[in-house]
């Protein structure tokens, strides 16, 4: 699953510690999810795309492999 969400981070000039704060996640749960390792769930999801007052679509899009 991509993501935009270092390019989220910068327009509103939080680092990854303070969105994992804001969300209740650690900071290495963040980087993970950036870095396309790991999948957020639901909640996660929508509460980062809260975050950025952005639809979760916005924030991420499904890549062909994440309907197989």
């Amino acid at each position: 699953m991509k993501n935009n969400i270092r390019v989220e981070r910068a327009i509103l000039k939080i680092s990854q510690q303070e969105l994992a704060d804001r969300i209740g996640v650690s900071r290495q749960t963040i980087n993970a999810i950036e870095l396309e390792k790991y999948v957020p769930s639901a909640t996660v999801i929508m509460k980062i795309a809260h975050i950025f007052g952005k639809k979760v679509e916005d924030i991420f899009t499904l890549e062909e492999s994440d309907w197989k």
